[in-house]
């Protein structure tokens, strides 16, 4: 039998803190993780997840498929470029992957020198983000404004890359901002939508720490429940009276 190793939590006293105790074995626990700081979700909400995942984009592949074609003609017009866009993000447990969307900037918008001043290259080099950003183009804005611009993630959330409500993917250069929370944030699958983009969006950032805060709220709550709440709140900032764009 394989020994399974925990750590008990530090004893503070009044004048030195205690280290913790190791305890191997039985007493250890079944599937106790040594790094106690990433939870595990259970299997049952896991389950769900995953079966509303492939169920849901299934759906949105064949029924946008016609649409999505139509308008990746008029993305290659606007753009002069392929109308898919891909870049790597990190994906759960710190596997890499390619998350796709529907170019919405010009063609050579990773040249990011020849388009942004002084202060919009410090606010991207921080928040991968700027705004009122001049790469974008007019049907960019447009398809961005009703987050049409990720519609083609919904293959990344078909092959088990992704998931449609989950945290924000982020790239390897932004996990610093979680330092010893990294773990946590890739212990879930990155999502298309999410706690972070429903609460705040543009309001809050890695720079004052709310960003983090909000994505870290998701994994220690989540649950079938808030997951539905994410997906309502999306929809009607999307298409209500709620919808803010980015």
């Amino acid at each position: 039998m394989q020994a399974v190793v925990a750590l008990e939590t530090p004893i503070t006293t009044e004048n030195k803190t205690v280290a913790p105790q190791v305890r191997v074995g039985a007493d250890a626990g079944v599937g106790a993780d040594v790094d106690t700081n990433v939870r595990t979700q259970p299997l049952p909400y896991r389950f769900i997840k995953r079966t509303f995942d492939i169920v849901f984009s299934s759906a949105v592949i064949v029924v946008g498929f016609i649409p999505a074609l139509i308008l990746s003609i008029f993305i290659a017009k606007d753009t002069k470029a392929s109308p898919i866009y891909s870049q790597i993000r990190m994906g759960k447990d710190k596997k890499p992957f390619k998350i796709y969307k529907f170019r919405s900037m010009v063609y050579d918008s990773d040249n990011v020198e020849k388009y942004l001043n002084e202060e919009q290259l410090i606010e991207w080099m921080r928040e991968r983000k700027v705004e009122d950003d001049p790469r974008i183009t007019k049907l960019g804005s447009l398809i961005r404004k009703t987050s049409i611009d990720e519609i083609p993630q919904f293959i990344n959330v078909l092959v088990g890359q992704m998931s449609v409500v989950g945290p924000r993917p982020i790239t390897e250069d932004e996990l610093i901002h979680f330092k010893h929370d990294a773990d946590k944030l890739l212990s879930m699958r990155p999502g298309i939508t999410g706690w972070w983009q429903t609460q705040s969006r543009n309001d809050s950032s890695f720079d004052t720490g709310e960003r983090q805060t909000l994505e870290l709220y998701y994994i220690d709550n989540a649950s079938v429940g808030l997951d539905m709440r994410i997906a309502v709140s999306t929809f009607s900032s999307m298409f209500g009276t709620g919808k803010k764009g980015r």
